[in-house]
This record gives C-alpha cells, sequence and structure tokens, in this order.
C-alpha cells in the first residue's frame, strides 16, 4: 500500500502545501486558511484526515510547476542525532564502545532546501559531504516521554540528507554547529508520509547513492539508539511540539571516509532512499555570490 504523502511547495512566488495525487499535487493551502503550513496540520492530527478527504482528487498543479521546499518550513526545533549505527561508531577509531547517550546537535531551517533542488557549496570549503537519513516528525507534544509511549508522539516520517561541511565541523573542541548550518548545504523531503504503525520504521533498509553508486546502506534496526530511546531521551530535557523534526543518525560511508576523501562537487546527484517513504534527490551547485 503506497502511503499518503503530502508536501510543501512554492509556485508562482506562494507558499503552499498539498497532496500528492497520480497527475500532481491538489492544494490544501488554499481550501484550509486555518492551517496555513503543514506544522498547523500536524499539530491538529488532520493528515489522515485530508488524506482520505483528498484521495482520489484531481490534482490544481502539475509537479513541473511546482518547486519542493522542505516540508515542515518552521520547525520550533531541528535536532540531529550523531553516530548511531555500530559501523558509523567505528569509524572513529578512539577505542571506545557505542556511547550510552546519543549524541545530538542542532540544525537551523535555513540550512536546508528541498528535492529535486541543489546543494549548495560554499566558497568557504570544498568540504561538502552526505549523510542519509530517515527523520520523524512530532505529532503530539511532551515532556519526558517513556519510551513505552514514544511511538505514540510522531506524526509523520520523512528523509534528510544532512549535508555537512566537514573542516567547518572542527573548527573548535567540542562544536559541529559552524559545519553543519551552511545555508541550503542539506535537504529534507521530498514529502511527509503519516505515521501509523511501528513497521514502518522497525527494520527499512536505508540507502545513499551518488550518482548511482551506493555508498551508505543498513537497516534501522541496527540503530544504536532506537527511535523510542531518541524520542525519550530528548524529551527529557527540552518540551517536544507538534512540528519538531528529529534526524535519527546516518550510516557508515560518508565521503570523508574514503582515502583520499570523496567531496561532493558541482554535477554529482545524491539520492537518499529509505523503504516505504521515498526517495530524496537532490543535485550540487556552487554557491552564486
Amino acid at each position: 500500500m503506497t502511503h499518503p504523502r503530502f508536501i510543501s511547495f512554492s509556485i508562482q512566488g506562494r507558499q503552499a502545501y498539498g497532496l500528492l495525487v497520480d497527475d500532481g499535487v491538489v492544494d490544501l493551502s488554499s481550501r484550509y486558511s486555518s492551517w496555513p503550513t503543514l506544522l498547523e496540520v500536524v499539530a491538529a492530527g488532520a493528515l489522515q484526515e485530508l488524506a482520505d478527504t483528498f484521495r482520489g482528487q484531481r490534482a490544481d498543479y502539475p509537479l513541473s510547476d511546482i518547486t519542493f521546499e522542505i516540508p515542515i518550513p518552521k520547525p520550533e526545533k531541528l535536532i540531529c542525532v550523531g553516530v548511531n549505527f555500530p559501523d558509523r561508531n567505528e569509524e572513529y577509531k578512539d577505542g571506545q564502545a557505542a556511547p550510552s547517550n546519543p549524541s545530538l546537535f542542532v540544525r537551523f531551517p535555513r540550512s536546508f532546501t528541498g528535492h529535486n533542488q541543489p546543494l549548495i557549496r560554499p566558497p568557504e570549503s570544498p568540504q561538502l559531504d552526505y549523510e542519509g537519513e530517515v527523520t520523524i516528525v512530532i505529532g503530539k507534544g511532551g515532556r519526558r516521554i517513556s519510551e513505552s509511549e514514544a511511538l505514540d508522539h510522531i506524526a509523520a516520517l520523512t528523509l534528510c540528507n544532512e549535508g555537512t561541511i566537514r573542516d567547518w565541523v572542527r573548527h573548535a573542541k567540542f562544536n559541529v554547529t559552524q559545519g553543519k548550518n551552511f545555508d541550503r548545504t542539506g535537504s529534507i523531503g521530498p514529502w511527509i508520509v503519516p505515521y501509523t504503525d511501528e513497521s514502518q520504521i522497525a527494520d527499512i533498509k536505508l540507502e545513499t547513492r551518488v550518482n548511482g553508486e551506493v555508498r551508505q546502506q543498513d537497516r534501522t534496526s541496527r540503530m544504536i539508539f532506537s527511535f523510542r530511546k531518541i524520542i525519550n531521551y530528548i524529551s527529557t530535557f527540552t518540551t517536544l511540539v507538534p512540528g519538531d523534526v528529529i534526524v535519527c543518525g546516518t550510516p557508515t560511508g560518508a565521503g570523508a571516509r574514503f582515502d583520499p576523501p570523496i567531496w561532493l562537487k558541482p554535477g554529482d546527484v545524491v539520492e537518499v532512499e529509505a523503504e516505504g517513504i521515498g526517495i530524496l534527490r537532490n543535485t550540487i551547485a556552487d554557491e552564486v555570490l
């Protein structure tokens, strides 16, 4: 069964969101003024209602007329989990066993772009790298959420290419923020898929390809920190709210780990794919100054 797919998009200078159908996208934002973005739809718990109401409707626009944007345009929080697959932990060669708690950092929405848009390589560094990740969108907020109830707080699933400027994550001793937040170096999308059942995330294949070559591949069942643990841990120190985005970790195989490293360059095509969610595709372009 194909899950409903909701996108945020722009058309003729207007920001909008809608439901994908066979011939394009149904513009839902023009029909629901009280829900101006997908964040408000998520907060209202209305994804499935909209899917049921508009399934089979004729598209308002063909996909050729729209530009994909990141699905949740202005989340309160965008939190990323580092080093969350066994082989990825071993890459660090520091002799340490898997950590007892997840490594976390934050990104700003401006550091991401949408599906089919170029990731932007800045003039400050050529070391633009890829990281394919499964991503969850919080639907029901909460604080100190138990692991047993954690999955009840997920509204939707999406994908992230958590693009990184590698040398800039090492500008300071305990700090990766700089290298993770250059404008439009990462991407989120193409859409969000409503979360209904743990089978959607429990053991799915996650794969990243560069110019068709498989660079990263693993399964979510091998994550060091489960989706339940991630939600439980983050909500211990901060209140999660609807629309928060949590990027849940990348497998081994990023460009930095090749000898010599293989950085992304203009003309490359990067695809992040996960079973049941979709394929997030981006090209690479140099920043225009």
